[in-house]
């Protein structure tokens, strides 16, 4: 018997926003039009996520003993989420992440993950008991690979449905491959792992593919921020193109993790992995239309909402 729906390992980040027409040229300072502070990191909001979808959600990762690491407790708290796994780093603050947002919504960000950066193998060990009492366990690359691989290969081992969204961009360690079921990178990781443009439809098919054989995967689903997405379930024989909903967006920061956050709660309910899909990409759409990262995330009853309104018009591909 599970003892949660959905586990995340994942990081903490302090989410330091700034507003501009345009990103600054090299040595330049701009004028920036606005400025915010939000509750992030891509642990934090696919745990939030996934409790307003209604899964019991625990998280495990590494706060600093400041303010933010207890503005995080308050919030996780308050959306029902598990803390228990949360340590706290005597010396190392809570990590910062430093988003631009330009008019249209698209952000570029920088991460310090400080105290994310200080988690072990050791410390994910001693959160066992929750890894691998989960139906679903969703993981990032923010925190080292070593306590990542740990995870991913205790839940593995527990026979847990694993996610992993190789975010930030760039080289992956193959070793991770061997305990992930379900990959979700957006366009620039896919690039990353494949070398494969996903601006060119004709070739997500065949970026999908190429992911699913090298890893090995039950699934593999790529983001395609305001295109929607693009779902591959070999184990069920479906291959599925997932157009975009039509919201007003506002700041995409977190929308990716609302996906993720949204889909393994899905899982974690039944769901095939397209119908999960589908709600995800819902939750995704949503969370743009507000500004921030965890609290832009929607409940079910809004994801459904949207669904209900927009059906996710989708094209099946032969597999």
């Amino acid at each position: 018997m599970t003892q949660y729906d959905v586990c995340v390992l994942g990081s903490f980040m302090k989410d330091l926003v700034a507003s501009a027409e345009r990103r600054p040229l090299p040595g330049e300072t701009l004028h920036g039009t606005g400025f915010a502070e939000f509750l992030g990191g891509k642990g934090v909001n696919q745990a939030v996520a996934a409790a307003r979808m209604g899964a019991r959600t625990a998280i495990v990762g590494m706060i600093g003993d400041d303010r933010y690491g207890e503005e995080f407790l308050q919030l996780l708290k308050g959306d029902g989420v598990d803390t228990d796994w949360v340590l706290q780093h005597p010396s190392l603050g809570t990590g910062v992440g430093l988003p631009l947002v330009l008019p249209d919504g698209s952000n570029s960000i920088i991460i310090v993950a400080r105290a994310n950066s200080a988690i072990t193998p050791a410390d994910v060990e001693a959160a066992a008991s929750v890894l691998t009492s989960c139906a679903v366990l969703s993981v990032q690359l923010e925190l080292p690979v070593e306590a990542s691989r740990t995870a991913l290969q205790l839940a593995s081992a527990a026979g847990v449905t694993t996610i992993l969204t190789p975010a930030p961009a760039g080289p992956v360690d193959p070793s991770l491959a061997a305990f992930v079921d379900i990959l979700v990178p957006n366009e620039v990781e896919a690039a990353a792992l494949t070398g494969l443009d996903c601006g060119d439809e004709s070739q997500l098919p065949v970026i999908a593919r190429r992911l699913a054989d090298e890893w090995e995967l039950r699934g593999c689903v790529i983001t395609l921020g305001g295109r929607g997405a693009y779902v591959l379930d070999p184990v069920n024989g479906l291959e599925e193109r997932v157009a975009a909903h039509s919201v007003a967006t506002v700041d995409t920061v977190g929308a990716g993790d609302a996906f993720c956050g949204t889909l393994a709660a899905s899982l974690a309910d039944g769901a095939a992995l397209a119908d999960a899909v589908r709600l995800a990409n819902a939750a995704g759409a949503l969370s743009t239309t507000m500004n921030g990262a965890a609290t832009s995330c929607p409940d079910r009853s809004a994801a459904r909402a949207l669904l209900a309104a927009q059906p996710a018009e989708s094209s099946p591909y032969p597999v």
